[in-house]
């Protein structure tokens, strides 16, 4: 409970001030971002990602559906118009967090939307590895990796990594360190369509950059062999029933509006004053 004031303080809204930065940085910078945080939503706090374009624009903006086991202490639930995928320069975008990537019906209402580029976003595991089932093995490597295989799409996963003065903030009351937390935890993997391995690994300990050429073209032939929404599919057999309408809490008389107004950015100018 010490840290429960501070981590809303440190969480982040989508029009605020923080928010807007990065969306500089990816105009300025000429450079796509798909970041995911906590999200600050007046009282509440969601596992959020958000995928900003090269212009500064966002491009896809969504919540974790079901916050994980102790998750649910701490954040609010998405709705079905969390999973979504959309049109971009790069091809057709999504994103999931965590275990979500254990969903069935989860990952099939992805697939079926002819996602093409998948961001799999993972927690920290420096203090997780001890258990086999919450490993970067089984889960930002695994998981990750059988997601590019049953989509038929590339994946960009990845992890935070805890640094020593990370370590520190999660002090106990008397000073000490909690045995779980060993730093590092920070990994980073792209997939191919036919789950092949197209980075170069960095270390736990270190941040950095993994890069990749991604031709979109090795998607046709991963689904010549097995379209999970198209001719590999069964629908007279299984089917699925997706809601993927926004949820509110309250509806009023006339028409609903958006739920976030997205805030304009500053000219390249005003940015600069």
């Amino acid at each position: 409970m010490p840290y429960v004031g501070r981590y809303h303080e440190n969480s982040m809204a989508v029009d605020s001030p923080q928010m807007m930065r990065i969306r500089e940085a990816a105009r300025d910078n000429k450079i796509a971002i798909f970041t995911g945080y906590s999200e600050r939503a007046h009282g509440t706090l969601y596992m959020a990602q958000t995928a900003i374009g090269k212009n500064g624009e966002i491009l896809l903006h969504r919540r974790k559906l079901k916050p994980t086991h102790v998750e649910r202490t701490l954040f609010g639930e998405g709705d079905g118009s969390d999973l979504k995928v959309v049109d971009t320069e790069f091809g057709r975008l999504g994103g999931l967090n965590c275990w979500e990537h254990l969903q069935p019906l989860t990952k099939y209402a992805m697939y079926a939307q002819n996602e093409q580029i998948h961001v799999s976003g993972w927690p920290n595991f420096g203090c997780l590895d001890m258990v086999p089932a919450l490993s970067h093995g089984a889960n930002v490597f695994g998981a990750s990796m059988v997601y590019a295989l049953e989509g038929s799409c590339f994946v960009l996963a990845s992890s935070q990594l805890m640094s020593d003065e990370g370590i520190k903030t999660f002090a106990l009351a008397d000073g000490s360190i909690p045995p779980i937390y060993n730093g590092g935890g920070g990994y980073a993997t792209i997939f191919g369509p036919d789950s092949s391995v197209l980075s170069t690994p960095l270390p736990p300990t270190e941040e950095g950059f993994v890069t990749a050429d991604i031709n979109l073209d090795m998607i046709s032939y991963a689904k010549n062999a097995a379209d999970p929404g198209g001719h590999y599919s069964r629908p007279d057999v299984t089917q699925l029933i997706f809601n993927n309408a926004p949820q509110r809490v309250v509806i009023g008389d006339g028409k609903y509006g958006t739920e976030i107004d997205f805030p304009e950015m500053a000219s390249a100018g005003e940015a600069a004053e």
